[in-house]
């Protein structure tokens, strides 16, 4: 996935997540009280995004 130290932009959009990522975006979408943010057969990059975007959205909410 990653060529000396670039990555290839059209595997991070077609490869399927990782396993750690599913595991974390599972975690983090039940977390979060959205479980519809998880879905198995997402990218890497659509996982990727949605882990930062409920990352973000936890860290807000442990703030208040």
């Amino acid at each position: 996935m990653q060529v000396q130290g670039k990555y290839n932009a059209h595997v991070l959009l077609t490869e399927q997540m990782t396993r750690a990522q599913g595991f974390k975006l599972k975690r983090l979408s039940e977390e979060a009280y959205q479980p519809a943010q998880y879905a198995r057969d997402l990218s890497f990059a659509e996982a990727a995004r949605r882990i930062q975007a409920l990352e973000a959205e936890i860290e807000l909410a442990n703030s208040f």
